[in-house]
């Protein structure tokens, strides 16, 4: 069993501009992995059917669109299993930077790939391979970016700052929608082809601006300590394996809500009338663009009242919104439509994902904190990758009130999740934590609240 963090040699703080610099630097990062993975998503809703399985009916032809859209989730946990395995043994840098890289080159091949009516079934099977290789990278990232804002941050505002990586989600997500609403009056391939070309921009851009960050400070110390875990996968499998379910539960609700939103609404829409997909598309664009500042806002609200309360609002509202959300999407009008959007990513999803970062961190040690939350993280959106592909299969037995049921059925998860799962900030763990050194590179004090108590010996 790896050895607990040392109390007797905390980390020096980063400096403050070096903090945002950082969260900044994740958020970019993140912005452009989640534009990628997102683009196809939004693709698989609107073209994918008709571009690789033209000789499928409708329904069947959308299923195969979504269900190579899941197989992408399935890799996100190896991904992250892989990811957490690296960022806990050799630092956080290094996989920002080659996650980054591989899910760059796997965007630009989709937008290469040639299509059905060009090559024939190798299509389907060539968009399959590279939906894996990105799911991988998607898998590596996140655990990488929010682990070393994390870590970089000032102890009394972790919430606030880990919720800035976060915030790139919601940011990756409105500029992918936005370059599919720019081309969907083009004509042929190119209304799909170009978002995911254009994608190679943003990957120069964030490349650059990671590597030019400093590692993570307490993974620094751990590792001039010896303190560094020989394999944290399977240290963090052994010894909390409970926390891992319960960041499943409590990310199921996020992630498979998101994507029968973004995704499946999306989709549910454009084929009630294919007049209203450009007014759905805007929906996930403005929510999305709201989404940012909601998540920064709930992240910092955690440092507040707490990470639990902050989520078990968010679920509690999940719950309420699963069959309204449908009502007011059957009105055909564009103002609930949006507003629609508006609520589900806008407030819903964005309240969840700011909450989470901190939360899910606190709840491992640094030798096995990027294994640990990477793992339970895409172990729920593996899950959630297949949900639009089952609310297809629910509405087409019971109508719009199969995904509805869904929805909600997913939101009792984690309600569940938050149910289980332990505080980790709190008025105790504030009144515990001195203010951060007035002068940049002072030793700060160890914080009470930052670890989890476990079976296995590990400290708070």
């Amino acid at each position: 069993m790896s050895a607990p963090d040392s109390p007797s040699a905390p980390p020096a703080p980063s400096a403050p501009g070096g903090r945002l610099k950082t969260a900044l630097a994740s958020a970019a990062g993140t912005c452009v992995e989640n534009y990628d993975f997102v683009a196809y998503g939004t693709a698989s809703a609107l073209y994918f059917g008709d571009a690789f399985f033209p000789e499928s009916d409708p329904l069947v032809g959308t299923l195969l669109a979504f269900a190579t859209l899941g197989v992408g989730f399935l890799m996100r946990p190896v991904g992250g299993a892989l990811g957490g395995y690296l960022g806990d043994r050799h630092g956080r840098k290094p996989v920002l930077v080659g996650a980054l890289l591989v899910m760059g080159v796997a965007t630009v091949l989709i937008g290469l790939l040639p299509t059905y009516a060009q090559i024939g079934a190798a299509a389907p099977v060539l968009l399959v391979i590279i939906r894996c290789v990105q799911g991988l990278a998607f898998g590596a990232e996140w655990g990488g970016a929010v682990m070393m804002t994390f870590e970089h941050a000032p102890r009394r505002r972790r919430g606030l700052y880990a919720a800035i990586p976060q915030a790139g989600n919601p940011l990756g997500i409105a500029l992918a929608n936005i370059a599919f609403l720019l081309s969907a009056s083009i004509d042929g391939d190119l209304a799909w082809r170009l978002p995911f070309l254009a994608s190679s921009l943003l990957i120069v851009v964030g490349l650059v601006v990671r590597m030019k960050l400093s590692e993570s400070p307490e993974f620094e110390a751990a590792k001039a300590e010896g303190d560094t875990v020989h394999n944290p996968l399977l240290t963090v499998l052994r010894d909390d394996w409970r926390n891992i379910l319960r960041i499943i539960a409590l990310r199921v609700v996020e992630s498979c809500a998101y994507y029968l939103t973004a995704t499946y609404l999306l989709s549910y829409i454009t084929d009630r009338n294919e007049d209203d997909r450009g007014v759905a598309l805007a929906g996930v664009v403005i929510a999305s663009l709201l989404a940012v500042g909601t998540t920064v806002l709930s992240g910092a609200l955690t440092d507040r009242v707490g990470r639990r309360t902050v989520y078990l609002a968010g679920c509690l509202l999940a719950v309420a919104f699963g069959i309204p959300m449908y009502v007011m999407a059957n009105t055909g009008a564009a103002i609930p439509i949006v507003l629609t959007f508006l609520i589900a990513i806008g407030v819903i999803h964005a309240a969840l994902t700011g909450t989470q970062a901190a939360w899910f961190a606190e709840l491992f040690r640094t030798g096995t904190r990027t294994s640990g939350a990477s793992l339970g993280y895409q172990t729920a959106a593996s899950v959630a990758g297949f949900a639009p592909f089952v609310a297809v299969l629910l509405a087409d037995s019971f109508d719009w009130w199969g995904p509805a049921g869904l929805y909600v059925a997913v939101s009792a998860v984690g309600l569940v999740g938050v149910l289980t799962t332990r505080e980790t900030w709190g008025p105790a763990e504030r009144a515990a934590t001195p203010a951060e050194p007035a002068t940049p590179g002072a030793a700060a004090s160890p914080q009470r609240g930052e670890a989890v108590p476990s079976s296995s010996g590990d400290r708070r």
